[in-house]
């Protein structure tokens, strides 16, 4: 009996040290997209609406989200994106999807992030709280989130009612 339990033991300590850098879902076309595969980690900050930071594999990266932007500090609606935002992913496992670039200016990587099946950028949007934007050559979820904008300033979810994302442009 000791030694099953000391062989248990050892399996569930093995198990423990494993992480998962890489989930690999069979797709040989070299997509990158819609759940193929990607990074884990796990979020230990929220920045803003639109930014984060994960712990992969020991170190601490900052993400900031592919083909959105929320509110800056001084602008309004700034503190319910944040919240939005942390809502969904603080202290939560994510998975990092890649679209074409790796990362941005200011050395953050560019990614979109899943909480299990949760679409963080397209959640943010959805609910009002993300504009659509357009970081060429990042373009695999543009014409998705723009629609998923329309519909949330059609009913003016999340910050819609604020005026903020009306600069009359998509791209930057």
């Amino acid at each position: 009996m000791k030694h099953i339990m000391f062989i248990i033991i050892g399996i569930i300590v093995l198990l423990s040290a494993c992480t998962l850098d890489e989930v690999d879902t069979g797709d040989t076309n070299g997509n990158t997209g819609g759940g193929t595969s990607g990074e884990t980690g796990l979020v230990t900050r929220v920045i803003d609406g639109d930014t984060i930071d994960v712990n992969l594999n020991g170190d601490t990266v900052r993400v900031r989200y592919v083909g959105v932007n929320t509110p800056e500090r001084d602008e309004p609606c700034y503190a319910d994106a944040t919240a939005a935002n942390e809502a969904l992913v603080l202290g939560q496992s994510v998975r990092l999807e890649i679209d074409q670039s790796d990362t941005d200016r200011f050395d953050r990587l560019l990614r979109y992030v899943y909480v299990g099946d949760t679409f963080v950028n397209e959640s943010l949007v959805s609910q009002g709280f993300a504009e659509a934007v357009l970081y060429n050559p990042d373009d695999r979820e543009f014409d998705n989130f723009r629609q998923l904008e329309q519909n949330a300033a059609r009913q003016g979810l999340g910050c819609h009612d604020t005026g903020i994302f009306d600069d009359n442009t998509d791209t930057r």
